[in-house]
């Protein structure tokens, strides 16, 4: 059994994009046409996350599924 890390980075990166996408969902639209040329940088950098989260927890899921089948 050797050391696998994609689980807690996988729940790491998923949490801190759920809570980016969540704070780019509900935040006031006047802050990003004052800063960054109206583009919704927490929305789009949180789904970015969550992918990377997922294909952490994707990857540690099918490692765990062949090691099992040996």
């Amino acid at each position: 059994m050797g050391l696998d890390i994609r689980l807690p980075i996988g729940l790491m990166f998923s949490l801190v994009g759920v809570l980016l996408l969540g704070y780019g969902l509900t935040s006031p639209k006047e802050i990003y046409e004052a800063h960054s040329l109206g583009i919704n940088i927490n929305l789009i950098w949180g789904g970015v996350l969550v992918v990377f989260g997922v294909l952490m927890l994707g990857g540690w899921l099918r490692s765990r599924k062949a090691n099992a089948a040996k």
